[in-house]
């Protein structure tokens, strides 16, 4: 198994405040990587901080801001020398049919969904690319290989749709250089995202349920092997793949 482990590497996790975000900075840690924490919401991540206790560090950023993304790769490097693996989890969207969405919303979503993790994977694969290793992992989504109907999230999926091919280019273009760029495709998790929409109403309960093969929603645990596998060695012959968490969502 060690294959999987990440000691005496660097793992930078946004949108690490609630969530998937949450759950992938706990894997990385429990792992042996030293955990660089972002978001906007600086006292959950010092909350976390303190859960993790080592190699961990805290750097709030607004990634929709440029100068604030180069600020956190630099400051990520610069907590150990070294800057190993990144996970572009931080995500938005708000569930609005498409012909009436206010074009700021779409703005935003593709701002925080799209700009804020190319910008990032340019930024750490500069340093990566001259170290010869790295591994990116961006968080996609199923409704960025399907259309979310009868959801109305039509932004969102554009901004996951576009995660998915980012990857595999990236993948194409970094891959022979030691940076592995690869994806995830999380099906229905309970998160802040989801719980008030899905999860509270017994209606969205059985939406998913009916509409999941294995017949439940995903487990949060579900996603550290996934992650752990992309992040580490032991998928070192893999890049530019969309691996999906779904319960069997895509397959139907």
């Amino acid at each position: 198994m060690d294959a999987f482990r990440l000691d005496d590497r660097v793992a930078l996790v946004t949108g690490a405040s609630s969530g998937l975000g949450v759950r992938f900075a706990r894997a990385l840690h429990g792992a042996g990587a030293t955990v660089v924490l972002t978001a906007r919401r600086a006292d959950r991540l010092e909350s976390l901080a303190a859960e993790l206790g080592e190699r961990v560090a805290v750097v709030p950023a607004d990634l929709t801001d440029a100068g604030a993304r180069e600020d956190l790769v630099r400051s990520a490097i610069g907590v150990a020398g070294s800057l190993d693996v990144l996970v572009n989890n931080a995500g938005y969207g708000e569930p609005i049919a498409a012909e009436v969405e206010p074009l700021e919303q779409v703005e935003l979503t593709l701002a925080v969904n799209v700009t804020a993790p190319y910008h990032l994977c340019q930024l750490a694969a500069r340093h990566m690319l001259e170290r010869g290793r790295g591994s990116i992992v961006n968080i996609a989504s199923i409704f960025g290989m399907v259309g979310s109907a009868p959801l109305k999230e039509a932004s969102y999926c554009v901004s996951k749709g576009a995660i998915v091919n980012m990857t595999r280019q990236l993948g194409c273009e970094w891959s022979r250089r030691g940076v592995r760029v690869n994806a995830i495709a999380p099906g229905w998790f309970p998160t802040e995202m989801t719980q008030a929409s899905m999860f509270d109403e017994e209606s969205g309960r059985t939406y998913i349920q009916r509409n999941t093969p294995i017949g439940r929603a995903g487990e949060l645990h579900e996603l550290d092997g996934p992650l752990l596998f992309l992040a580490s060695d032991a998928s070192s012959y893999v890049t530019g793949e969309v691996l999906a968490v779904d319960g069997g969502w895509l397959a139907r």
